[in-house]
């Protein structure tokens, strides 16, 4: 339990301890003093009860104005999300309407709008490498209007898609060594990468990218934006056929404990966000007392003050 005034509490708690002497040396005093006149002492100790709930009633009190809170474990929907999603060249084809960009930046903004403000959203857009279109940010306004801004440019790497999506969870910037190691980026549980892509990768290493991420515990789900029967693009005067491959999307999610999912038109794309489900962490928050032991004080004193009438015929 925690309390935000204990000075208070010390205060209080002192005034109920002199009530509890002022009335034990009233009462020794009155018990003396009928003792001498040879009456009995009405009652026993049951004569005190009221004044014994009053003085109670003031300690409890003294409790609440402390202000006191247990810290209780609440679970809920929160850490870091970063949406990478592809801009490259074969992303402008039409077999999911209007395009498969257009496509993607409506889930995203759905995705987007169903997150609580507990979640940090961010945006990496990535062709050959990749860029943070929007830090992490609990307002998810700079994530849309990131979104808003994607535009379609060069090829597909999906690792470094991954990469820069890590140094985006970071805050500091994560790249395979010249040696060829993985680099070490510690532990991020709580943060997790969704990527919206055709598969369509030209460049990059997926599967040591995708093993970074596992190591550190940050899941990726994958959302597969395009048909396998494909469409043609134009890319620098030239008519390419792009079509939706799906097994480096289902390898990157299966690596890092994701999932992945087809959406071969703008519906399925729509109910994206219902389906991937985020993880949930548990905080201690929190849980103001004061309200019930005032309840309980109230109660107290008025039980206190109905005995001392019922015995005495006054308040004391």
């Amino acid at each position: 339990m925690t309390l935000s005034s204990p000075l208070l509490l010390a205060v209080g708690l002192l005034v109920t301890a002199a009530l509890a002497w002022a009335a034990v040396v009233s009462a020794r005093r009155r018990t003396a003093a009928l003792a001498a006149a040879g009456v009995a002492v009405p009652g026993g100790r049951r004569a005190y009860l009221g004044t014994g709930l009053t003085i109670a009633g003031v300690g409890v009190l003294a409790i609440a104005t402390a202000g006191p809170a247990a810290m209780v474990p609440v679970p809920r929907t929160a850490g870091t999300v970063i949406l990478a999603i592809d801009v490259s060249n074969s992303m402008g084809a039409d077999d999911v309407a209007p395009t498969r960009l257009a496509a993607a930046q409506r889930a995203a903004r759905a995705f987007v709008a169903a997150q609580p403000a507990s979640v940090d959203i961010g945006v990496v857009a990535f062709e050959r490498g990749g860029l943070t279109a929007a830090r992490p940010d609990a307002d998810h306004t700079i994530a849309l209007a990131a979104i808003d801004r994607l535009k379609i440019t060069g090829g597909t790497s999906l690792g470094a898609a991954i990469m820069a999506s890590l140094t985006a969870i970071t805050g500091k910037p994560v790249a395979v060594g010249r040696d060829g190691a993985a680099p070490d980026i510690g532990y991020w549980p709580s943060a997790t990468i969704v990527i919206f892509s055709d598969g369509q990768n030209t460049s990059g290493d997926v599967e040591r990218a995708a093993a970074v991420a596992q190591r550190a515990g940050v899941h990726i789900h994958t959302v597969g934006v395009g048909t396998a029967a494909g469409a043609t693009v134009k890319v620098d005067g030239y008519h390419l056929q792009t079509s939706l491959e799906e097994d480096t999307l289902t390898l990157i999610a299966e690596t890092t404990g994701g999932a992945y999912r087809p959406a071969s038109d703008a519906a399925g794309l729509d109910g994206i966000a219902d389906t991937i489900d985020l993880r949930l962490t548990v905080s201690d928050e929190p849980l103001p007392l004061a309200g019930g032991l005032i309840g309980l004080a109230l109660a107290l004193l008025t039980a206190g003050a109905a005995l001392t009438v019922l015995r005495s015929g006054r308040v004391i």
